[in-house]
């Protein structure tokens, strides 16, 4: 083990080599500054590698600021336009990493592999000079002695000490901790002045449903869904169209890890807030209730089977208690409109989350309102630059966490290198 009591000198230390960390470290270096990236993980880049079933969904062909959540959609816009999605597929070309677009609008490499992309990023880390160390876990990030308003900073771990006038603080959110997002970033942030939201959650994460509900006897199962958030008042305040699978425990798919966060915001604010899910996308329950009426299907699962899987139609036959084999023109308007409300509105009755372990990435964090958007750099601690997941801001599923931390590594490093020239100029 090194010395702890050995400091040495770099002209930028970045705090955490996750997507925006490693960004932000080769942006810097190829300025021509010294930069030593830390990462306290084992394995480097474990979120790329996970992500996208480990194929990494790069971006998305087309990003903007109605795909995320957190900070005013006009500072995440501003900060989007900075580096683009034209920028991302410039930058992976130079390294013979080829993107391809599928249906959805995600950008994937077209070896279908997340190594492809993390290696992609080590090289130009290599070529670039950035000294990336790891695993080398940061306890402590201070000011220097004597230097509050100089931008000095000691980055300290039990491996020694390294000063530096500037840091680049990505270390993430509090998502997949086994990779190194364990929160301590936002300890790092507010001892040196800033506020971090009072919501801190999961967000892209899979939703649990209780123990009784009918879908999670359907395990397995995916379909197209739609699912609407709303209020106690019965306000839709938000709503998602997307793949949805049915779980053991309840919901994952795209449509479920999106409305996830908007859920538990929503239950922050108003307790009887609730999910419902409609699958017969281009129904609603008048809609269906009217075909319902003039089909001439010979009973409710025959009906039922021209839009959803029959382990779904002999469940919402169930759940709206009407007898699968009974004859259309049998049912009562009850039944009729319970059957639509089965298949439109069923209510999930939501009783939580699976939590960080399982969450793609977090809700909350440093409000963009504290940092300078064409910089990243810090507003109340000079020389403190902030990327990626640590700031506040999310988004959907599809690339669009990937953009933001290219945009903001690319604006971190860019900013920390040049300021360091400019300084010794």
């Amino acid at each position: 083990m090194t010395d702890p009591s050995h400091r040495e000198e770099a002209d930028l230390v970045v705090v955490g080599a996750g997507a925006a960390g490693l960004f932000a470290a080769i942006h810097a270096a190829r300025a021509g500054v010294r930069v030593v990236a830390l990462d306290g993980a084992r394995v480097i880049g474990a979120k790329i590698l996970v992500a996208g079933g480990g194929r990494c969904n790069v971006t998305h062909h087309a990003v903007d600021e109605k795909a995320y959540a957190g900070s005013s959609p006009g500072a995440i816009r501003t900060v989007l336009r900075k580096f683009t999605v034209e920028d991302t597929v410039r930058f992976f070309e130079a390294y013979g990493v080829e993107l391809k677009r599928e249906e959805t609008g995600k950008l994937f490499p077209t070896t279908d592999d997340a190594h492809t992309i993390l290696n992609a990023l080590l090289k130009a880390a290599r070529d670039a000079g950035v000294d990336l160390r790891f695993p080398r876990r940061v306890t402590r990030l201070e000011r220097a002695p004597g230097d509050a308003q100089g931008g000095g900073f000691v980055v300290r771990g039990d491996w020694g000490a390294i000063h530096a006038p500037r840091v680049v603080l990505s270390t993430g959110g509090k998502a997949l901790p086994k990779s190194g997002s364990d929160g301590a970033g936002y300890d790092f942030a507010r001892a040196l002045g800033h506020t971090v939201t009072d919501r801190v959650f999961p967000a892209l994460v899979p939703l649990i449903l209780p123990g009784t509900h009918p879908l999670r006897a359907l395990s397995g199962l995916t379909l197209p869904a739609t699912l609407t958030l709303r209020s106690a008042t019965g306000k839709t305040l938000k709503e998602f169209t997307n793949s949805l699978l049915c779980t053991h425990f309840g919901l994952s798919g795209p449509c479920a890890l999106d409305i996830s966060r908007y859920w538990r915001d929503a239950l922050c604010d108003d307790a009887h807030a609730g999910l419902f899910a409609n699958f017969i996308t281009e129904e609603r329950e008048d809609t269906l209730d009217a075909k319902l009426l003039a089909s001439k299907a010979a009973n409710a699962v025959s009906f039922l089977r021209e839009h959803v899987p029959e382990r779904l139609a002999r469940t919402l036959c169930e759940v709206a208690a009407v007898d699968p084999a009974a004859s259309l023109r049998q049912l009562t308007r009850d039944q009729r409109k319970a059957l639509a409300r089965a298949a439109c509105a069923l209510p999930l009755h939501v009783e939580g989350d699976r939590g960080f372990t399982y969450a793609e990435v977090t809700m909350g964090g440093v409000p963009l309102s504290e940092v300078k958007l064409d910089t990243m750099e810090s507003r109340v601690c000079p020389g403190l630059h902030l990327a990626g997941e640590i700031l506040d801001v999310d988004g959907r599923i599809g690339g669009f966490n990937f953009q933001w931390a290219w945009a903001t590594g690319f604006l971190a490093g860019s900013a920390a290198g040049e300021s360091r020239l400019h300084r010794e100029g």
